[in-house]
């Protein structure tokens, strides 16, 4: 029995804001709660509701820039760049910038939508 999993086939998260999520594993690929791993690719001028996750999320930036609004507080990473979340922060993500953000995003336990806690708009 082999004791590692190579993901080709990640899941794709279905989304209506041009947004692309490719889940390597967690909740919908392999039914793990503990962790996800997502690659995502965020448009320009793209954003998201702010949310008070209750899951620990990393952040790291391959191309591009993103936003985040931690608490009141703007935060701009760029490519090379990292930053962990902590689990009940409130939190706004974005990309106001003119090329495309690609990202890495983990996520402690996983992410689940019951667990995001997004603000109605």
């Amino acid at each position: 029995m082999k004791k590692y999993t190579i993901q080709k086939s990640p899941f794709i998260v279905p989304t209506t804001d041009g947004k692309l999520i490719e889940e390597h594993f967690g909740n919908a690929t392999d039914e793990n709660s503990q962790v996800s791993i997502a690659h995502m690719v965020a448009p320009s001028g793209w954003s998201e509701p702010f949310q008070t996750p209750a899951f620990d999320e990393y952040t790291y930036i391959i191309k591009g820039k993103k936003q985040f609004i931690i608490d009141g507080e703007t935060v701009i990473l760029e490519a090379g760049q990292s930053i962990k979340i902590e689990k009940n922060t409130r939190i706004q993500y974005s990309n106001p910038f003119k090329e495309e953000c690609e990202y890495i995003a983990i996520c402690l336990p996983a992410f689940s939508i019951d667990l995001v806690n997004r603000e109605e708009v």
